[in-house]
């Protein structure tokens, strides 16, 4: 059953799945994409998510459980449009939903909202976190209690426009040659709502030490990053985007630098990748989404998963979808 890659639910289209496990149940917290005849472009406007719905299953091989509507932009003071993919942290007995929106100028920030519930319904914060930006936030709850929280994304991410620290909307991504722009990193304060540190941007090496560069689309950062750790080791997870591959890097600093690894995912049907990693039962599980079930269309994607396993040295050994 682990391995048997099927649609989680297939009422609503679901992407960007970021699964955790509270109390031996896996709970996936994805991005809805909502149906519609607008424009495909590289900015992202075909991706119009409003809401997010928060799925369940009591077990590995259980049924998927829909617990219906958990936050919805309406709800969100500072937000214009674009709710897209998420991640929930539990800190101190609370459940923090984290999300990506634009606000009112049009510029995408990261905003918080909270429950009691792992379904929620969750409480918005009147504004987003302060000094954020970009999108696609994943929150890595450490050993030692520390929050840290990876995000940005290119393109339609916005990412490329914060290469001064203000937002340029004529920012460009650097040229072939240059060094990549990494996802950031910031640690986050105790109520999740704040950060802790000024954001950075993370390095990601080749094998001899140097940094991606920007040119290298099969292996540079493109978007929806992911923490896990395994075996004491720092797993760095993303899209490579334009070249539809998710791969790794390893650190043993939750803020690196990173040294790029290989492949976990091959390419899946339809323009995006985006994922997470969970340890379940002492196994562990790669949730992921594609386009199958709408034969394509980009912005009807669905949720799968499918049981990811290390090879002895701590590499991963590459799914093929």
């Amino acid at each position: 059953m682990s391995n048997q890659r099927k649609a989680l639910v297939t009422h609503i289209f679901t992407a960007d799945p970021s699964a955790h496990v509270f109390d031996d149940k896996i709970y996936i917290y994805p991005s809805h994409d909502l149906p519609h005849d607008g424009e495909d472009n590289d900015n992202g406007d075909e991706y119009l998510m409003e809401d997010y719905h928060v799925l369940s299953m009591d077990d590995i091989d259980a049924e998927c459980v829909d617990n219906g509507e958990a936050l919805h932009m309406k709800d969100v003071p500072w937000v214009s449009k674009q709710m897209w993919a998420p991640d929930l942290v539990k800190k101190n007995g609370k459940y923090y939903l984290v999300f990506p929106a634009r606000d009112k100028d049009g510029i995408f920030r990261i905003g918080v909202a909270e429950s009691d519930s792992p379904v929620g319904p969750f409480t918005p914060e009147p504004n987003y976190i302060e000094g954020t930006y970009s999108i696609d936030p994943a929150v890595f709850h450490d050993d030692d209690d520390k929050v840290y929280m990876y995000y940005g994304g290119l393109w339609g991410g916005q990412l490329e426009n914060w290469k001064t620290g203000e937002f340029d909307p004529d920012g460009k991504e650097p040229a072939a040659d240059e060094p990549a722009i990494g996802p950031m990193v910031a640690e986050l304060k105790d109520n999740i709502k704040e950060l802790a540190s000024e954001p950075m941007h993370i390095k990601i090496l080749d094998e001899n030490g140097e940094e991606l560069r920007a040119g290298d689309e099969d292996r540079r950062y493109f978007e929806g990053p992911w923490m896990h750790k395994y075996n004491d080791t720092y797993y760095l997870s993303y899209s490579t985007g334009t070249t539809h591959y998710i791969v790794y890097a390893t650190s043993k600093d939750p803020k690196g630098p990173f040294t790029y690894r290989g492949r976990i995912l091959e390419p899946v049907i339809g323009w995006t990748t985006h994922h997470s990693i969970i340890e379940y039962h002492g196994k562990w599980y790669l949730f992921y989404h594609d386009c199958e079930v709408s034969k394509g269309i980009n912005h009807r994607r669905c949720v799968k998963f499918v049981e990811l396993e290390y090879n002895e040295d701590g590499t991963i050994k590459t799914i093929q979808p």
